[in-house]
C-alpha cells in the first residue's frame, strides 16, 4: 500500500488536517499540512477549520487540541505516544502539592496532562515561558512544573526564585557532557545549540539556547556552518531543509552507542498508524468536560501573553 497517496486522499475526504511536531520522523513531517513546536500546534489547533484534528506528537499534544477545540475529533496514530515529563506530574499529587502552597500563581509547562492543567492558573512553552514569567510581578510567588532544568533556566535568566517541582524530560536529561566537549574538540568552529530542558553543565557548554523553533530560527539565520544540537534530534530533518549548505551534529546521550537523542514515545507514531488513525478515525482523544473547562483557561491565558 502507497501510504502517502491513501492519506492524502483521505485528509481531502475527511477535511482533516495533520499536524506534525518538529520530534517526529522527517516522513511524518515532510506529509503534515503544519510542522511546529508546542506552541504553534497550540496556535494552530486554535484556529484551524478542519472537522478532524490528526496530532502527530505525544499525548498531551492530542489534549491541547482537544481542549481548543471540543467540537472537533481529534485523533491521535498511537496513544502509547506518551511524555516523561507529563509521566512525572501525577494530578492528584501536584494537587496535593499546590494545596500546600495556596498563596502561589501556579505555572505549568505545556508538557503535563490535562487533569494538571486544570489545576494551573497559567500553561507555558520553552518558547515562551520566559517571556511570560516576565510579565508576572516580580513579587509575586510562583510554582513552576514539572521541568526543574526548564525551571532552573527560567530563574536563572529572570532573578526569580520559582519553586519548582521536580520532573524532567527523559531525552533533554541525557545529553552527555563528555561526549559534547569532545564533538567540540572535533568540529571547533561548530556552535553549540542547547534546548533550556538539558541539564545546566550542558547549558554552560551551549553557544545558543532557545526552544525547538529558536533553535531552528538560529540556525538558519547564523553566519556558522556547522552545528552541534543538543535537543531530540527529529529537528536536525527540519534544520536540515532550511539550511541545506550547513552541517548538523546531534549531541549523543550518555548512556548509547547511537550518535543520536531520540524520544522513544515521539517514535511510535509511524505513516501505517497515520493511514490507520485517519481511515479508521481512532485512537480519538476524550477528556472530562468538567476537566477541559478548567484546562482550557491557562492555555487561553497562554496564547493572549504570548502575543
Amino acid at each position: 500500500m502507497n501510504y502517502i497517496s491513501e492519506i492524502n486522499r483521505l485528509r481531502r475526504e475527511k477535511n482533516a488536517v495533520i499536524m506534525a511536531h518538529y520530534y517526529q520522523t522527517g516522513d511524518i513531517q515532510d506529509i503534515a499540512d503544519f510542522v511546529g513546536d508546542s506552541l504553534a500546534l497550540a496556535q494552530e489547533a486554535e484556529k484551524t477549520t478542519a472537522d478532524i484534528i490528526v496530532l502527530c506528537g505525544v499525548h498531551f499534544m492530542g489534549e491541547t487540541a482537544k481542549i481548543l477545540n471540543p467540537a472537533k475529533k481529534v485523533l491521535i496514530p498511537d496513544t502509547l505516544a506518551g511524555c516523561s515529563l507529563a509521566d512525572s506530574c501525577l494530578a492528584d499529587k501536584f494537587g496535593e502539592f499546590t494545596a500546600q502552597h495556596p498563596d502561589y500563581t501556579v505555572v505549568t509547562y505545556v508538557n503535563t496532562t490535562a487533569a494538571v492543567k486544570a489545576l494551573s492558573d497559567i500553561c507555558v512553552t520553552s518558547t515562551n515561558a520566559k517571556k511570560i514569567i516576565e510579565q508576572l510581578p516580580a513579587e509575586e510567588k510562583i510554582i513552576f512544573a514539572p521541568d526543574k532544568n526548564l525551571g532552573d533556566y527560567i530563574n536563572s535568566t529572570t532573578g526569580r526564585n520559582m519553586l519548582l517541582w521536580n520532573g524532567a524530560c527523559h531525552v533533554h536529561e541525557q545529553f552527555s557532557l563528555e561526549k559534547l566537549l569532545t564533538l567540540k574538540a572535533e568540529y571547533p568552529n561548530a556552535e553549540v545549540l542547547a534546548h533550556p530542558e538539558c541539564k545546566k553543565h550542558v547549558l554552560l557548554a551551549a553557544d545558543f539556547i532557545g526552544s525547538t523553533q529558536a533553535l531552528l530560527n538560529y540556525s538558519a539565520k547564523s553566519d556558522k556552518t556547522q552545528f552541534l544540537v543538543a535537543t531530540e534530534s527529529g529537528i536536525l530533518h527540519q534544520m536540515q531543509k532550511q539550511s541545506p549548505h550547513k552541517e548538523f551534529i546531534p549531541v549523543p546521550p550518555n548512556d548509547s552507542t547511537c550518535a543520536c537523542n531520540e524520544c522513544n514515545f515521539m517514535r511510535l507514531n509511524t505513516l501505517e498508524k497515520l493511514y490507520l488513525c485517519l481511515k479508521n478515525e481512532t485512537p480519538e482523544i476524550l477528556i472530562d468536560e468538567q476537566i477541559r473547562q478548567k484546562a482550557v483557561k491557562p492555555i487561553l491565558r497562554m496564547l493572549e501573553l504570548s502575543k
